[in-house]
């Protein structure tokens, strides 16, 4: 999918076509979910690779402020999410109308908000133990509202509302008193996001009486959704995509200070979708995909794809059987018990089979489209 129109023209190409770009940095996402991270861990302690401690570190969340890699996975994903939709939408709504397609994104957030419900134990375990609010869920509530945006905002509204978001999300957090702990307190269950969950979110909570996809922090989680529909708006753009490409990075680089800069007042916390975490993950996202356009779109370089590529077209699909325990099931069937010196096997097993399924399902179109 060669891309190189001039600065004046469209890009067909780019507007009919999917965008390897991210389809690639979608499936680099999830890999570190679906195994990746796990094999990396276990092979760095098996051969006592230099700096094995730091990169331990950086695949694991951080406990409550601070940010590591892994703690931007998740926001890495809804950015993606927004980007599609930025994509996708407006040739949904030149086929069907806005009614339709007002009815697919509203529908799409239902589904996913349920197989959210599901995964996370269902009704199975009793009312009161249903997990209503997780990954999934947050997934289909930001990207449903944040599309939903994008649908009747220009840019600059989008821009004016992710703003709004963000600095009203920072206003009630700040302002805003907790009873026993009052207002600005951003401590774990000391803040209002964690206050409102124990208040007011009902069933299981992932840390206790709260939850890191609770009831709140879904507010600034749309704001991470519409940066990717930003993002995703300024790749359909008519300017040269090598300029596409700087640009999306330099912008991620001037978020990335921005939210270091906020940080210093209102710490960045994942467990709470903080505004100063929208934007250094935002950042982050927004210089990845901009090196993944210029690497794969602009630069051609696509031999080291195809892994990402099948991963990232099957997202939910492998994450949900992830999360069932399919992999690593038929992965203790096969390995077995080993020894101490073989102990990164097991990981690297289950992520073998997470790509041969991903890449059989991809071989034969076989996609879940949620």
């Amino acid at each position: 999918m060669p891309i190189g129109p001039t600065s004046g023209e469209k890009s067909p190409e780019l507007i009919s076509q999917r965008l390897i770009s991210l389809d690639a940095l979608r499936g680099f996402d999830m890999c570190w979910i679906l195994g990746l991270a796990g094999v990396v861990k276990a092979l760095w302690k098996r051969f006592q690779i230099p700096g094995g401690n730091v990169i331990e570190d950086q695949l694991e969340h951080v406990r409550w402020d601070g940010f590591h890699f892994y703690d931007l996975i998740f926001p890495l994903f809804l950015f993606i999410a927004g980007v599609s939709l930025a994509i996708a939408l407006p040739k949904h709504v030149a086929r069907h109308g806005m009614a339709v397609t007002i009815r697919k994104l509203v529908l799409r957030a239902v589904i996913l908000f349920l197989l959210g419900v599901f995964y996370s134990g269902g009704l199975q375990k009793g009312w009161d133990q249903v997990r209503w609010l997780g990954v999934l869920q947050r997934i289909a509530l930001g990207s449903c509202f944040a599309g939903l945006l994008s649908l009747w905002l220009s840019p600059r509204g989008l821009l004016i509302s992710f703003v709004v978001l963000l600095a009203g999300y920072w206003a009630l957090l700040t302002f805003v008193p907790v009873p026993e702990f009052g207002a600005g307190n951003y401590a774990e269950g000391k803040n209002l996001t964690n206050y409102l969950d124990r208040l007011w979110l009902p069933g299981h909570k992932y840390d206790g009486d709260h939850d890191p996809e609770g009831i709140l922090s879904t507010l600034p989680a749309i704001a991470t959704a519409l940066l990717g529909i930003l993002a995703g708006k300024w790749i359909l753009e008519p300017a040269s995509p090598s300029r596409k490409g700087v640009l999306l990075m330099a912008a991620g680089a001037a978020l990335v200070v921005l939210g270091l800069l906020w940080g210093m007042q209102f710490p960045v916390i994942k467990k709470i979708w903080s505004s100063s975490f929208v934007l250094v993950a935002g950042g982050w996202s927004a210089l990845l995909l901009g090196a993944f356009y210029l690497i794969i779109e602009v630069g051609g370089i696509r031999w080291w794809t195809a892994p990402f590529v099948w991963v990232g077209a099957n997202p939910i699909l492998l994450y949900v059987c992830a999360g069932l325990g399919f992999f690593r099931l038929i992965g203790e069937r096969l390995v077995g018990p080993v020894g101490h010196d073989w102990n990164w096997v097991p990981a690297a097993v289950n992520f073998a089979l997470v790509l041969l399924v991903a890449r059989f399902l991809y071989r034969r179109s076989i996609f879940l489209r949620v």
